[in-house]
């Protein structure tokens, strides 16, 4: 079974979470998603990221905070996702490899259909956010 470690950002500005929606002809293609990918062989999470936003978006953040892995078997690979929460420190989200982009509310992440292995993920998430506001 192929193993995959994938860094993803959890990007705020405003109150507000970035989240791209998938290419139609992407694996789960119209699905939203937080933007990042795939760590390269000897990328740190860290590197992966940066490149990741900046070939996907066009755009840089600053990982403030680092999200418990989240492990997800899917038929095909297991997947490890590596969230961080992030802050937007240069450019706009350019729709280079997404078809759309959106700044939400982080309890209004539950409207959009995620992938499945971002389901725990986001109940964290917004756990996170409320409990930093108060």
């Amino acid at each position: 079974m192929k193993k995959i470690d994938a860094a993803i950002a959890v990007i705020t500005r405003a109150g507000k979470i970035l989240v791209c929606q998938r290419k139609e002809n992407d694996t789960f293609g119209g699905y939203w998603e937080f933007p990042g990918g795939k760590r390269e062989k000897g990328e740190s999470l860290e590197q992966a990221l940066a490149r990741e936003l900046q070939e996907e978006l066009g755009i840089a953040a600053l990982p403030m905070h680092a999200f418990e892995p989240v492990v997800h078997d899917y038929k095909t690979a297991v997947i490890t996702l590596h969230p961080f929460l992030c802050q937007l420190t240069e450019g706009e989200p350019q729709l280079i490899e997404c078809q759309a982009a959106e700044w939400v509310d982080p309890p209004a992440l539950r409207n959009y259909k995620f992938p499945p292995a971002n389901e725990a993920l986001i109940e964290t998430i917004i756990a996170h956010l409320i409990a930093r506001e108060s």
